[in-house]
């Protein structure tokens, strides 16, 4: 590695300024994002090549080789800090637009983080990963911290002891801990295995009571997801959707229409709950951003509603299961309001129904 790496040192001042991501891309300044908003370093875009080479500076040949074959690789990468007495990590992805070279980068933190400091309930983790079988989904936005709240989920199931826990992951983000007990084995796709459904078909023979599948995003892994959950294993995994009924609806459309019946006869009997989740501005500026959630526990009335394909019902039926430990996303708003962590322009913002804030 070339001691002069620009790339490596606004990776290292990223970290420094507490961003979430790095955006290196031709034609732009180097621009970080810290708590949600764009900031940029440096003076002026960056030429092709010198994006290029500074990239192909931090990966090793089999992803430059990847990378130029197919003008797309995600990877993880470490780079040394203090000294050279720590690491940290990243979520690369390398990329190409109109031709020219572009990298965004997730910065990982050392630790995976509390739930307090995450503001993720406790009860409702304790409650998740409580389940012995059946399918949970964390669904969101790209940067809605789906990935934080699976690791969370699964560091609580690691040490409380007792499990064999396999995590199928594009590329291996939080790195867990070993404790007594527990074995945890975390696959990276590209790397360990092909894909996702892969990873599940595997992971299946290696005698495991929990598995995180990084994303479900085709339907070979949503199937395979789907038996596992049913056959006695407790799946973890995450949908791009804004919501939990959006959830619900990509999971049986991943399907033809032919097998739709079946599949949302599986999904009402298998799937335990979704989370959907959002990051919103709080109360300081630029400061650290507060998790609102809307919680969906699979009930009767809902899984009524999946079976018979009337997801419309869903909505409906979260805005009267309080007393199963349900909750809109619109309740979590207010809850954050009332608690004074986001401002009464943030809430508004955010509300589905703004004449809740009665204004």
């Amino acid at each position: 590695m070339a001691d002069d790496n620009e790339l490596r040192d606004l990776l290292l001042r990223a970290v420094d300024l507490g961003a979430s991501d790095l955006h290196f891309v031709t034609g732009h300044p180097p621009i970080v994002r810290v708590h949600g908003e764009m900031r940029t370093l440096g003076d002026g875009p960056l030429s092709a090549d010198h994006a290029h080479r500074q990239m192909l500076e931090l990966c090793d040949a089999l992803t430059a080789e990847k990378f130029a074959s197919g003008n797309n690789v995600d990877f993880a990468l470490k780079l040394p800090i203090a000294d050279g007495k720590q690491t940290q990590r990243f979520r690369a992805n390398y990329f190409t637009a109109d031709g020219e070279p572009g990298a965004c980068f997730r910065v990982i933190p050392a630790e995976i983080p509390e739930l307090d400091w995450a503001g993720f309930p406790f009860e409702l983790a304790e409650r998740l990963v409580g389940f012995r079988n059946g399918l949970v989904l964390v669904a969101g936005v790209t940067g809605a911290g789906k990935t934080t709240s699976l690791a969370m989920l699964v560091n609580l199931l690691n040490q409380s002891g007792g499990r064999r826990i396999i995590t199928i992951e594009e590329p291996i983000e939080y790195v867990h801990a070993r404790y007594r007990n527990s074995v945890v084995t975390q696959r990276e796709v590209g790397r360990d295995v092909g894909s996702f459904s892969d990873g599940l078909k595997y992971g299946l023979r290696q005698d495991p009571d929990v598995l995180l599948v990084g994303e479900i995003r085709d339907p070979e892994t949503a199937k395979l997801a789907l038996s596992a959950a049913e056959t006695g294993h407790l799946v973890l995994s995450t949908l791009h959707t804004r919501d939990a009924k959006g959830a619900i609806t990509r999971m049986s459309d991943f399907f033809p229409e032919g097998m739709q019946t079946e599949v949302r006869s599986q999904l009402s009997m298998s799937l335990r709950a979704v989370l959907s989740q959002h990051l919103v501005p709080g109360l300081e500026k630029g400061g650290k951003r507060e998790l609102a959630m809307e919680v969906m526990i699979n009930n009767s009335p809902i899984a009524s509603g999946i079976r018979q394909g009337r997801f419309e019902t869903i909505d409906n039926n979260i805005q009267t299961g309080a007393a199963d430990g349900m909750q809109t996303f619109d309740d979590a708003i207010l809850a954050l309001l009332k608690q004074k962590r986001i401002s009464r322009d943030t809430a508004a913002r955010f509300l589905k129904n703004p004449d809740l804030l009665g204004w």
